[in-house]
């Protein structure tokens, strides 16, 4: 058997099965550790006799079996060694289960570790995404965000943080870090920082899921406002690449592929909503209200930005949105007044460049984006566009 089933089953389940053994061992270093000796010995017997009917259930029982031989090894029985052995094996993908994963999303946002590192934390340790994902979501260092959940992890661990769901009145001082994990897994699924693929679909439904169950259990407007966004945004996932593979531009994705239950859903809860999620998710539907690119309400986005807090990101899609209502000229000269470690400047730059006429710096500006880019897609589109300038 090639690893592929295996990284499938991790890119799918990894933080499920491990927010579940964090939950029933309350020590994120021992639940990691089990959860690697779960996946070394799947390597070996999957090869043998296939991939179980259930796997994630499969990884939660050979993890708490090998959490229990080093819990026993170091001499640390007592009751919660009985407690794991008496533990019934559900399968991480049915039954109450599904909200592990987000009850610990809420302990690991305890009011003691910084915001950044609260949220860079779930991303690496129960979103299942690479040190290196997760520094290009926050645009900082790898090392950067490894020394960040190190010490997050050693403060849960010196400070006694029980893994437990906070009480229903702490909820809302830890909701707005819980938000920010869930839109950044769907930010990472819908635009992949690295890898083959532009698009892990995995990640989009596990984000979307999630934030479906926050809205149940917390029916408040700002979470009404990113359910609206990530329904929204993906609701075009369909077109974003074409038949090859290839990366396909908003203005040139067929419409009629775009999914019109999400695109209603995400209007609905539009209506009502707020906070920032809920302005982008009206962004998202300006776009799905306009029948072809030209028809879009540019003004209307370039308003609408305006109203969101001011950061690098948001301030370049702005400048987008301001080329695309006044010409290329007014957006690239918002950009230069623009920092930001990441492709996307120069890509933005450099389309407007081209939009402009200026092919010459328009292709240098690909050539710079190229440099950065980590997504194989992404390098692929970079390169055609540079290779229509320079042909």
């Amino acid at each position: 058997m090639s690893t592929d089933p295996l990284a499938a089953v991790f890119r799918a389940e990894h933080g499920r099965v491990l927010a579940r053994l964090i939950s029933l061992l309350g020590d994120f270093d021992l639940a990691e550790e089990a959860l690697a000796d779960a996946y070394a010995i799947a390597a070996a017997k999957w090869c043998e006799g296939g991939v179980p009917e259930h796997p994630a259930a499969w990884l939660l029982t050979t993890a708490r079996n090998r959490a229990i031989d080093r819990i026993r090894s170091a001499r640390r029985l007592g009751a919660r060694l009985a407690d794991l052995a008496e533990e019934p094996a559900v399968p991480p993908a049915a039954g109450p289960v599904l909200d592990d994963r987000l009850r610990l999303f809420f302990t690991c946002c305890h009011p003691s570790l910084g915001r950044q590192a609260q949220v860079a934390l779930i991303l690496r340790c129960l979103g299942g995404l690479s040190t290196v994902e997760v520094a290009r979501l926050f645009l900082v260092g790898e090392s950067t965000v490894q020394q960040r959940i190190v010490r997050a992890k050693r403060k849960i661990r010196e400070a006694g943080i029980p893994f437990r769901a906070p009480e229903h009145e702490e909820l809302a001082h830890r909701l707005p870090a819980v938000l920010a994990v869930i839109y950044l897994l769907f930010t990472e699924g819908y635009a992949a920082t690295s890898g083959p693929e532009l698009i892990k679909a995995s990640l989009c439904d596990e984000a979307i899921r999630l934030a479906r169950v926050l809205h149940e259990l917390l029916p408040e407007p700002a979470v009404a406002g990113l359910l609206a966004l990530l329904l929204l945004t993906d609701a075009r996932r369909a077109a974003r690449v074409d038949q090859a593979g290839r990366l396909v531009p908003l203005e040139e994705q067929d419409r009629e592929r775009w999914d019109r239950a999400q695109l209603d859903e995400g209007r609905r809860l539009v209506i009502g909503s707020a906070g920032p999620y809920a302005v982008q998710a009206a962004i998202a539907a300006v776009h799905a209200d306009a029948r072809t690119p030209e028809e879009t309400d540019w003004p209307q986005i370039v308003r609408l930005y305006g109203k969101l807090a001011p950061s690098p990101m948001v301030e370049l899609n702005r400048a987008i949105a301001v080329a695309m209502a006044s010409g290329p000229e007014a957006g690239l000269r918002l950009l230069d007044h623009i920092r930001l470690d990441s492709h996307l400047l120069p890509a933005a730059r450099a389309d407007l460049l081209r939009r402009a006429g200026r092919a010459t710096e328009a292709a240098a500006a690909y050539e710079e984006a190229l440099g950065l880019a980590g997504n194989q897609v992404e390098r692929e589109y970079l390169a055609r566009r540079l290779g229509e300038l320079t042909s």
